[in-house]
């Protein structure tokens, strides 16, 4: 009779804190473990505490190195038989659960269930320390770290804690430079999987987050979320010493190098300073006339795969999306939608301060700087500051003649 259970999709036993259903009394109490906190058994090599003895024998892998399910196709090992069916999707190129809002697709029902929480805005797992939801019991588990201080995997080159062992694995990769999922239309690589599906989105066009206050499209959630500070004024992320408020978290750890003048990553060229490893690379670039990004028509190199894939509509002719108005072509409906603003003269990014719009929010974000006086692009040989880098360059000439 239990068993049934399977087939009609009864679900008798439900959480009474998230209304989540189980055909089975025994897998509710191990649930329930997810709102208590409660891991009555522990790894015996690393400590790590766990809700069920099957978790415990899955993560018990991690250490002796197992992996029983192994792909037929490339060979691959696994240590847990979903991640196998989930990777052999890469060869079949099979995803039978698809998301009605955004298209994606999804290896089983449960997964997309999960990812409609998106944009349905559900959150049903929530910290009972700060309140923060979350849309999975794993990242409510996680994040619950943060309150213990539980870090329990370590990155062996700087020190850097994790809460799981494939998190680790991901981090490593900024000291190994491994890349292992390259864009076949500009050769870019990539440490996640996930990454290098966002930015696939470059090359087809595809933006299917979109802002229901400008209409402006995004290739990822969080890029979407991010922009909407815009319309909303919020800036969740505040420097302790001055008070200034920010949108990203990178962009306040900018700002805070104006107090403390240390910029982790430095030319060893020219001496300019950068914040994030990338940025350096990108940059090295001007010195070494090597770029990561070469045309394959003219040979022009660039050091942004977006700058390529602008570029070289120049030799295909390909501007899908053209301007009633003026006729313009442009590669992105972004684009276009940015360009039509010329036309109607629409506004939608305002200066709190001063009142005055703008078409494009980066284009408020550096008026911005003549109200708080940042000055983040700066001369290495005088210290001049400046609020735009091409201010900055046409600068640096007065230097080198």
């Amino acid at each position: 009779m239990a068993h049934q259970r399977v087939h009609t999709g009864d679900r008798l036993f439900t959480c009474a804190d998230c209304g989540k259903g189980f055909t089975y009394s025994s897998k509710l109490k191990v649930h329930q473990r997810v709102h208590t906190g409660e891991r009555p058994f522990t790894c015996s090599d690393c400590g790590k505490g766990f809700s069920s003895s099957s978790q415990l024998k899955v993560h018990q892998r991690v250490h002796t190195g197992e992996r029983p399910f192994t792909c037929s196709d490339c060979g691959k090992g696994f240590s847990l038989s979903f991640q196998l069916l989930r990777h052999q999707s890469v060869h079949t190129g099979e995803w039978p659960f698809t998301c009605s809002d955004c298209g994606k697709g999804f290896i089983s029902s449960s997964k997309l269930k999960v990812h409609q929480r998106v944009h349905t805005g559900e959150r049903p797992f929530t910290c009972s320390d700060c309140g923060k939801s979350y849309t999975q019991s794993s990242d409510l588990m996680g994040h619950q770290r943060v309150h213990t201080g539980e870090w329990p995997f370590t990155c062996s080159d700087c020190g850097k804690g994790f809460i799981s062992a494939p998190k680790l694995k991901v981090h490593q990769r900024v000291h190994t430079g491994e890349k292992p999922f390259t864009c076949s239309d500009c050769g870019k690589g990539f440490t996640r999987s996930s990454k290098l599906k966002v930015h696939q989105r470059l090359h087809t066009g595809e933006r299917p987050f979109t802002c229901s206050d400008c209409g402006k499209g995004f290739t990822s959630s969080s890029q979407l979320k991010v922009h909407q500070h815009v319309h909303t004024g919020e800036r969740p992320f505040t420097c302790s010493v001055c008070g200034k408020t920010f949108t990203l978290s990178p962009h306040r750890l900018r700002h805070q190098l104006v107090h403390t003048g240390a910029w982790p990553f430095t030319c060893s060229v020219c001496g300019k300073g950068f914040t994030e490893l990338s940025s350096l690379q990108r940059h090295q670039s001007v010195h070494t006339g090597k770029w990561q990004f070469t045309c394959s028509v003219c040979g022009k190199g660039f050091n942004r795969s977006s700058h390529l894939v602008t570029h070289q509509s120049t030799h295909t002719g390909e501007w899908p999306f053209t301007c009633s108005d003026c006729g313009k072509g442009f590669i992105l409906s972004s684009q276009l939608k940015i360009h039509q603003r010329f036309h109607t003269g629409e506004r939608p990014f305002t200066c709190s301060d001063c009142g005055k719009g703008f078409t494009m929010s980066s284009h408020l974000k550096v008026h911005q700087r003549v109200h708080t006086g940042e000055r983040p692009f700066t001369c290495s040989v005088c210290g001049k500051g400046f609020t735009r880098s091409c201010q900055l360059q046409r600068h640096q000439r007065v230097h080198t003649g």
